[in-house]
């Protein structure tokens, strides 16, 4: 399936938690479309939300990281809007996330040219990084005011989140479109 345009969820461009849980869409007829489901989707992702650069040549194993953040993420979200508590392993894996990026070059000791400061791989660091931010987004959108306002958009099938301003339901025009057309035609069915 080719791309799909939609427009960001609301709270999407000041949380890039949030978009990247809205990267896996659910559409109507039993369509998804992943924006993470290859290394060049995955990249375009990133590099869209200036987390990496253009061309930094992610591998499956980056996309695989972060469409798993991506899920650990949407589990914390939607334990958010039911007011459950969440996955300890969701949790955990934000955490993992925050932590795991050095802060500084790591000290590397060669045998002949003796010990020097040296950083990993770089494009496992961009990698590490941007899951970093995201988690760390994660972690401060589920404790910010706006955690309240955090609501699931209402027009199934769509699986996205938004943060509510207002009495808005939806993700989009779009599916709020789709509520409306389908009350409306509910409404004529019963009136025949």
């Amino acid at each position: 399936m080719e791309e799909v345009a939609l427009p960001a969820a609301p709270g999407e461009a000041a949380h890039p938690a949030l978009a990247l849980a809205n990267s896996a869409v659910a559409l109507p007829g039993g369509h998804t479309f992943d924006f993470l489901g290859t290394p060049a989707q995955a990249e375009q992702w990133l590099a869209r939300r200036d987390l990496a650069p253009v061309g930094a040549g992610l591998a499956e194993v980056c996309a695989t990281q972060l469409r798993s953040l991506r899920e650990q993420i949407r589990s914390l979200l939607a334990s958010r809007v039911a007011e459950q508590p969440a996955l300890p392993a969701a949790v955990a894996a934000v955490n993992d996330a925050m932590t795991r990026v050095p802060t500084a070059s790591l000290l590397v000791w060669d045998e002949r040219s003796g010990p020097y400061r040296a950083t990993p791989h770089p494009t496992t660091a961009i990698v590490e990084h941007a899951l970093a931010v995201v988690a760390a987004d994660a972690a401060d959108l589920l404790t910010s005011p706006d955690a309240a306002r955090l609501t699931a958009c209402a027009s199934p099938p769509c699986n996205r989140f938004l943060i509510r301003h207002g009495r808005r339901q939806w993700c989009s025009t779009r599916c709020g479109d789709r509520v409306r057309a389908a009350r409306a035609y509910a409404r004529r069915a019963t009136a025949e």
